[in-house]
């Protein structure tokens, strides 16, 4: 896609002449997801449009602009996203599957990787993630801003994360992100984690916003 210019001053940003609405709809076809996340600007529009601040829809659009976070040429937009989690045409469900049961899990490929280095059992991987319940609450992440210089390592098919992540992993290819939805029995099942920071009760389907940067 073509570089966006910068046609809003902050003035005309906080008048009247440019809409919320306006600021949104550009905000979601032209940055990069990642900036859409840390300004909590994804999911539809009218909601975005309803819950945001002008001020911040300002401070975003400039920030976009310093920052150059814009969509890559191969990067869905944040519409792209909702509609292909709505229709889902492009949704790749594991190949791996239980006994008589489910998938382990389903997956949307959020960014694409390289295609080339795909982890095998027992490949050690670092990841950053996020993870949500089923009506957007966050329940935990390692990536942000403070912690992107310490990714979460482990080894893939040893039983050290939940049973759709091992098999979620071995799915992706090195740099790939990907929204990646677990049904409750290949999470935390029956007993959830109650004790954690916040408690993930039982029988909970969870999804996870996964980046795969590297492996061994």
């Amino acid at each position: 896609m073509a570089t966006p210019t910068q046609e809003w001053t902050t003035e005309q940003l906080l008048s009247d002449a440019v809409s919320k609405k306006d600021i949104v709809t550009f905000l979601h076809l032209s940055a990069s997801h990642d900036f859409l996340v840390e300004f909590k600007l994804t999911g539809k529009l009218p909601t975005v449009v309803k819950n945001a601040k002008k001020d911040s829809l300002s401070e975003a659009y400039n920030s976009l602009f310093t920052r150059k976070a814009f969509r890559a040429a191969d990067e869905p937009s944040e519409e792209e996203i909702l509609a292909a989690k709505s229709a889902g045409p492009i949704v790749e469900k594991a190949e791996a599957v239980v006994e008589s049961g489910p998938a382990k899990f389903t997956k949307v490929v959020l960014k694409k990787g390289d295609k080339i280095g795909y982890p095998k059992k027992g490949s050690k991987v670092a990841v950053f993630y996020t993870g949500y319940f089923a009506d957007g609450t966050m329940f935990d992440t390692n990536d942000n801003t403070k912690k992107k210089s310490n990714p979460l390592r482990f080894r893939v098919g040893t039983g050290n994360v939940i049973p759709g992540w091992d098999e979620a992993m071995l799915s992706m290819s090195r740099g790939e992100k990907a929204k990646i939805v677990i049904p409750a029995e290949h999470a935390y099942g029956k007993k959830g984690v109650p004790d954690a920071k916040v408690p993930i009760p039982p029988n909970t389907e969870l999804t996870f916003e996964v980046e795969l940067v590297s492996l061994d």
